[in-house]
């Protein structure tokens, strides 16, 4: 069930990552010179056992007994480390009633790690001169206009603005998904919250850059503004973009899923650890909340965030253009896609996501190359990915010394 992968870096991003490896600290740091570094088996073991010294808490459990006393079924775990993945592993099952294996090849719903995802899209079609990062959203539309409502007279909505959580938009919702079979809304209905819809409108509640509040709908904006300006669905956009050359093979915005995809996708389940009626809610809003991935795939997006910001080389997105996802709007603590947060010593990217019966945590370094994916199918996943979390950071000697607040 484990799988690892290293990417190649350019001469320069690596002489970079040599340097910046003297940084960690405390376990690698502390083997003494010219002895043997951890193994992938003896940092994964590390993690999955019983945490020494105990501190209480849950450090007493071991991986596998958390998660059954959690009723979280399965969980899939992708370190970071190097500029690179160092190792992906699965743990329990995909689904309590037909006790298949979660393998490194199982996907999970992403839920809100959808908004990075898309986010990068967005700043694709910015890096292309389709549009900017702070044109009047309303000037990129053309199948929706958004309602100013006295609020935009000074400023308006911008890219940046829905991106970071602080267009000033009130939806005060999350999405709750569609049972499979269920009609689904079109994106406008969606933003008029019209039958078939299952939330409400997207309104104007204050001025943009004002303040920071977090806004599924603001997303949902984004991605139909998106589509308006390159012509083409957003699936689409987001599969040409951004999936296949960061090489998320196993990834997707389609929901609902095809059959093909969906005998490789794990099931929901509820905080009992029991099954939830249906496998999988399906969500339209796919920006916000609508992609399937694996801990894998989505550690290779850190991973490719990550070596473009360090100028180890240009992917989808220049290290310019990428910085933007990796600096505070200045509102609040988003850049453009991405929570940000200072813990301990040092600066991370970050972003949670909870669907129906699925929890998921992603968080990166903006430096030195590390990072963490956890996906869960559980609705107590949350707690189970902050302890893998917490772990992971003692094995590996990473510089945050304090708890992240999680979304």
């Amino acid at each position: 069930m484990t799988s690892a992968r290293r990417i190649p870096l350019a001469p320069a991003a690596a002489l970079a990552a040599g340097a910046l490896l003297g940084l960690l600290l405390p376990l690698l740091a502390a083997v003494p010179a010219g002895a043997q570094q951890p193994t992938v088996g003896e940092l994964a073991a590390m993690i999955e056992g019983p945490q020494r010294p105990d501190r209480g808490g849950l450090d007493g459990f071991s991986l596998e007994a958390l998660m059954d006393e959690l009723g979280v079924p399965g969980v899939s775990v992708a370190v970071i480390h190097d500029f690179a993945v160092h190792w992906t592993k699965g743990y329990g099952v995909a689904d309590v009633e037909t006790g298949a294996p979660v393998t490194p090849e199982t996907l999970f719903q992403a839920a809100s790690i959808s908004k990075p995802v898309a986010a990068m899209a967005v700043l694709k079609a910015v890096q292309d001169g389709r549009f900017s990062l702070d044109d009047d959203i309303n000037d990129i539309l053309t199948s929706w206009t958004l309602p100013g409502d006295g609020f935009t007279r000074d400023r308006p909505v911008t890219p940046r603005t829905l991106t970071s959580h602080t267009s000033g938009l009130g939806d005060g919702f999350g999405f709750p998904g569609y049972a499979p079979g269920e009609a689904l809304p079109t994106t406008v209905q969606i933003l008029e919250g019209q039958a078939p819809s299952n939330v409400g409108r997207v309104f104007m509640e204050r001025a943009p850059l004002t303040a920071m509040k977090y806004s599924g709908g603001g997303v949902t904006l984004m991605e139909l503004a998106l589509s308006d300006a390159v012509g083409r669905p957003f699936e689409a956009i987001a599969r040409e973009w951004v999936l296949e050359p960061v090489g998320m093979r196993h990834s997707t915005f389609q929901q609902p899923l095809s059959p093909r995809s969906d005998r490789h996708a794990a099931r929901a389940h509820a905080a009992s650890g029991r099954a939830m009626g249906p496998k999988s809610h399906v969500y339209p809003e796919l920006a916000a909340a609508g992609l399937w991935t694996t801990a894998g795939d989505l550690a290779r997006f850190v991973v490719e965030v990550q070596t473009s910001a360090a100028g180890a080389r240009d992917g989808v997105l220049s290290r310019t253009t990428v910085q933007e996802m990796l600096s505070p709007v200045g509102v609040g603590d988003y850049g453009v896609g991405f929570g940000l947060r200072k813990e301990g010593q040092g600066w991370y990217f970050q972003h949670g996501g909870s669907n129906f019966g699925f929890r998921a945590l992603l968080v990166g370094h903006k430096a030195k190359g590390y990072g963490l994916v956890v996906m869960a199918n559980g609705s107590r996943g949350g707690t189970v990915a902050q302890e893998i979390l917490e772990r992971v950071q003692r094995a590996y000697g990473w510089d945050a010394l304090d708890k992240p607040v999680l979304r």
